[in-house]
């Protein structure tokens, strides 16, 4: 009873892995009697659900921020670019 089962076996990555102190806890509860691992084990698993979906919400944040950090360096890399040929614009058109 170290891990739930899994619905999605594409989920199966480095980034579901368990903390080892959550490990050790579903270890020793499922060494322990079996009223008191019936009880137990219904915890454990909602704790384990928990850790893995905070995990993965984590990690998507994660990669929101890199692809915002991403589109701000485009951005403004944009605006310089429209400021540069705005000033171009200007000094060509005051010569004429």
């Amino acid at each position: 009873m170290s891990q739930a089962p899994k619905t999605d076996r594409h989920e199966e990555t480095a980034q579901d892995e368990l903390p080892k102190d959550l490990v050790e806890l579903a270890i020793a509860i499922a060494q322990m009697p079996g009223d008191v691992r019936m009880k137990l084990e219904p915890i454990m698993n909602k704790v384990i659900d928990n850790s893995r979906r905070r995990r993965r919400i984590y990690t998507l944040v994660q990669e929101a921020l890199s692809q915002l950090r991403l589109d701000m360096k485009y951005l403004m890399f944009d605006l310089e670019a429209t400021r540069r040929e705005r000033d171009q614009y200007k000094s060509g058109s005051s010569d004429d």
